[in-house]
């Protein structure tokens, strides 16, 4: 149901409780994510694993995940994390927003919610949840977005 793997999760009908079990557990990971300013591309679950995808502004950063990942379990056998480093990011990554890092800016209108703005730009719905991790900064909640929010809209990798 999260992001491109829709497909596959319509075949695991548990999916929606299993990722928000994974989510919590990995929350840590996730903070740190967040923490070390990578920008998250991809989450969903797929065939029992989280799948975790995004670019790191340093090997540092990356390091710091899988750090962060082996304290919640060394022996992966529930996540995939696949976290590429794009050096060019690390000056960006401080910039607090102001530099979206190839995506856009959108300002929340009367009736928008992710789902709509992620069919706008995306063509696909179920993309949300990468808006939603790109501005998590200032969404506590992917259903509960402000009428005049700049949002940052991650570029679509899969154009």
């Amino acid at each position: 149901m999260f992001g491109r793997g829709a497909t596959k999760a319509q075949e695991q009908p548990n999916a929606p409780q299993q990722f928000d079990q994974l989510k919590q557990k990995y929350q840590t990971v996730l903070n740190s994510i967040d923490q070390q300013h990578i920008q998250l591309q991809n989450l969903h679950v797929q065939d029992n694993k989280l799948f975790v995808r995004g670019i790191a502004p340093s090997e540092d950063a990356k390091n710091a995940i899988w750090d962060q990942i082996k304290l919640v379990n060394p022996s992966y056998d529930d996540i995939n994390a696949e976290i590429s480093v794009d050096e060019s990011r690390a000056q960006g990554a401080t910039a607090g927003g102001s530099s979206t890092q190839g995506g856009k800016t959108y300002t929340v209108k009367a009736g928008d919610t992710l789902s709509k703005i992620s069919k706008q730009q995306y063509g696909d719905s179920d993309e949300f949840m990468r808006i939603y991790y790109a501005n998590r900064d200032q969404i506590n909640d992917p259903d509960m977005i402000k009428v005049g929010q700049q949002l940052i809209i991650p570029p679509d990798d899969n154009a």
